[in-house]
């Protein structure tokens, strides 16, 4: 057995690792060559982790992958697991299909109907653009005039998808919060992003010709991220800043496994089931005592915010008290997929 393994990613670099440790044949290969098919003739599988800030894999991951599967390779993210990741239009139409409790969310692709739609519901609503993380690229619209806004611009000039301002503002932030040497530098680095435009902000394209809203679910001061890998899941609660209604991106995080409800560990399995999918994370918050997902994605970052956990459940709600390290379940579980042929 041989894995290919894309160079230059925090999840590529623990598959590596993982590979050196257990004697695993594998290679180290670019997916952006324009020779990828030929190089992964002598592999058994290909594990490529392409996140939101790679902009040269979002124009293709999903081509290869869809057309290395068709050839009969193994690919990690597999379509099930990958095809929506940073898509959250595509996420909603995904999760209402398969019944999942997804938050109640609105799509318009005409200034006119999302007019008429806004006239015509209450205030407030979550806007948000299809990509981004951390809770980037995420608005509270509290009134029709502030919606109003948001409509002309989806249908106008468009909105860009690398905001520096609100990066910005993310890392004063980080800073109030972590007050260390890092923070300040992270703070002076986004400084100079606001003049120094970024290979990735010369890239990214403006999103417009859509709009897409969330119904806004009040009392939430948190929200629960739980990953499924196989069968296990993990958790972290991600607690709200302060005047706002964001978990994702705050750092403020817990973990002690009695805060998270049951219902959520449940509807993770079952959920990642009818995706037919190799990883998810999911976001939970509640709908009065209802759960509800906000959006998924296959991946996350890497190292202690995960790391952390002090263990996972099995589909069967069986806690395991023993290390978590998200990247070797992943490569795990694609060995033994490759091995057994299946598509799981």
């Amino acid at each position: 057995m041989k894995l290919a393994i894309h160079e230059g990613t925090n999840f590529g670099a623990r598959w590596v690792k993982y590979c050196i440790e257990n004697s695993i044949s594998y290679k180290l290969v670019s997916c952006y060559d324009t020779d990828i098919v030929q190089q992964l003739e002598d592999c058994d599988g290909l594990m490529w982790h392409w996140a939101q800030e790679d902009y040269k894999g979002i124009l293709f991951a999903r081509q290869l992958t869809l057309s290395l599967e068709k050839k009969g390779k193994k690919v990690f993210p597999n379509v099930n697991t990958a095809w929506h990741h940073d898509d959250k239009v595509g996420q909603k139409y995904l999760l209402e299909c398969i019944d999942a409790p997804l938050v109640k969310s609105y799509v318009f692709y005409s200034k006119k109907e999302a007019e008429a739609w806004m006239e015509a519901t209450t205030f407030p609503k979550v806007f948000k653009l299809r990509g981004g993380a951390g809770s980037t690229n995420v608005k509270l619209v509290r009134t029709k005039h502030h919606a109003q806004s948001f409509i002309n611009k989806a249908f106008g000039k468009g909105f860009l998808t690398i905001n520096r301002w609100d990066r910005l503002k993310s890392r004063f932030w980080e800073l109030r919060r972590d007050r260390n040497l890092a923070a300040v530098k992270f703070v002076i680095k986004g400084i100079g992003r606001l003049f120094i435009s970024t290979e990735l902000s010369k890239f990214s394209q403006r999103e417009m010709g859509y709009i897409y809203f969330q119904e806004f679910l009040p009392n939430n001061d948190h929200d629960s991220r739980l990953v499924v890998i196989g069968d296990r899941c993990f958790a972290v609660r991600r607690y709200t800043r302060k005047n706002d209604f964001r978990a994702s991106g705050s750092g403020i995080k817990a973990y002690d496994k009695e805060l998270f409800d049951h219902q959520f560990i449940r509807l993770a399995f079952e959920t990642t089931k009818k995706l037919g999918a190799q990883s998810v994370a999911f976001d939970f918050i509640w709908d009065g005592d209802i759960p509800k997902i906000v959006e998924i994605s296959y991946c996350f970052i890497t190292g202690a915010f995960y790391d952390d956990c002090p263990g996972y459940w099995d589909s069967n709600l069986v806690w395991y008290a023993k290390n978590v390290n998200p990247q070797y379940f992943m490569i795990e579980d694609f060995l033994k997929e490759i091995n057994t042929g299946s598509t799981k």
